[in-house]
């Protein structure tokens, strides 16, 4: 992650570490954080009055507006802070969705996959991961649907890095309709990134983050790489004495080979800076910004409700690893639409080609060379992670919670918005994974 949210993360991670829990609730001290009820920003009183008080402002200057706990309402009012890009929906009447709510799901119990933890409930796995809007879809219908925190039906929620899968997603359709070949070397399609270590990969080595250069997102290490492309990144003024590079495609071109003698291709390495370089690619491919590309060819055509958005760099670039924010149901309707295979309202919006390629799955082992505990077995692949469960689910992730979860055995599709105080999916997915496979057998159970 990097520029404007860039800091997402890092305040998350590091500079409120030093909270003490305020309450007996399991997760609250497990986290050290207060719990969602607590922290809730109706309860804080957030941006109240008019104007606000002092004490309930927040402000863009420090990142203060990312801090816990006004995280938890920054993450619904992203562009208050930040220069953004509309998605637009076009102007065609939203597509209803229909409802089959089920009353029964907030009683499916399951039991997380770590620790010495009781069985918990779905409603009970809501707040103790901060959940602050969740959707589920089963056969094409809205089965559940809550609204938390934050957000409210007509509102917009930080997507976080689930942006890399509409990214990955955008590549894989061009790659399918041989608008895009992924065996290319990136220095064929962007020539100033030649002299750069993206240069010498493919395409698919960056849409499947196999990649290698030397970058680390260690939020706790002031002299780490993540804080050289924020401060490239940054929409806002650079300080006199600035001599670094301007914008993500700027700050590209200066990234060097892995320091470890890593080759592309060898080992699975989550790092953002992969994104960007796949935004380019696809604006160079397509002549059209990534936003315009994702308006075009999905957002416009799926009969969303509302327009999404997503920030931009300090050049006017979108944030293609991280910028996004949307409605629960514009998520949920994507998700359906991947389920579906790209087809949408009888269209296929999405060709099913490169569904499939998604579905299938990326290299097993460079995935295991990451070393994730709780996704072993997995892999990725054009910007999506593929779980390789019995049920064949792959998912949409971003920090703090987010995610749309597709489970192709069960039908189904969860979509979920949260603002979990800590930026590492390490800590939620014993209480998410296993909570989503419990309802996905209850549904197919009914």
């Amino acid at each position: 992650m990097s520029s404007s949210i860039s800091r997402l993360a890092a305040i998350a991670a590091c500079g409120v570490m030093g909270l003490t829990a305020m309450t007996s609730n399991a997760n609250a001290q497990a986290t050290g954080f207060p719990t969602a009820e607590e922290s809730d920003p109706n309860t804080m009183g957030w941006m109240t009055g008019f104007p606000p008080p002092p004490e309930l402002r927040i402000t863009n200057p420090d990142s203060v507006f990312f801090s816990f706990p006004r995280m938890r309402w920054s993450v619904c009012h992203l562009r208050e802070f930040l220069p953004t890009e509309q998605v637009s929906r076009g102007l065609g009447a939203p597509m209803p969705m229909e409802y089959a709510l089920d009353d029964g799901i907030d009683a499916v119990t399951f039991r997380p996959l770590r620790g010495d933890v009781e069985e918990m409930t779905w409603e009970e796995s809501l707040n103790a991961n901060y959940t602050d809007g969740i959707l589920i879809l089963h056969r094409g219908r809205i089965v559940y649907e809550r609204y938390l925190g934050c957000l409210t039906e007509a509102g917009q929620h930080a997507a976080m890095s689930m942006t890399k899968s509409f990214t990955g997603t955008l590549a894989e359709m061009l790659v399918a309709e041989g608008a895009l070949d992924d065996t290319l070397l990136v220095s064929e399609i962007i020539p100033e990134l030649e002299p750069s270590a993206f240069g010498s990969a493919t395409v698919r080595q960056v849409m499947d983050m196999t990649t290698a250069f030397e970058f680390s997102e260690d939020y706790g290490d002031p002299n780490a790489a993540i804080w050289v492309y924020n401060a490239a990144a940054s929409p806002f003024p650079k300080p006199d004495d600035y001599d670094g590079p301007e914008g993500y495609f700027e700050y590209l071109t200066t990234v060097g080979p892995d320091p470890e003698g890593i080759q592309h291709g060898q080992e699975f390495h989550y790092r953002t800076p992969n994104s960007d370089v796949l935004g380019w690619i696809i604006s160079r491919v397509s002549g059209m910004e990534v936003t315009e590309l994702l308006s075009e060819r999905i957002w416009s055509r799926m009969g969303a409700e509302q327009d999404a958005y997503m920030t931009v760099d300090g050049v006017g670039t979108p944030f293609a690893g991280g910028g996004l924010s949307a409605g629960l149901r514009d998520l949920g309707r994507f998700g359906q639409i991947i389920l579906n295979g790209g087809e949408w309202n009888g269209e296929q919006l999405i060709p099913a080609a490169a569904i499939e390629n998604i579905r299938g799955g990326g290299d097993l082992d460079a995935f295991a060379a990451a070393g994730y505990a709780d996704l072993a077995g997995g892999s990725y692949r054009g910007q999506w992670w593929i779980f390789n469960n019995e049920h064949g689910a792959f998912a949409a992730r971003g920090v703090h919670g987010q995610t749309i979860y597709i489970d192709p055995t069960a039908e189904m599709v969860i979509v979920r918005f949260a603002s979990f105080p800590i930026a590492f999916n390490s800590r939620i997915d014993p209480t998410s994974l296993p909570a989503y496979q419990a309802v996905a057998e209850y549904l197919m159970a009914q």
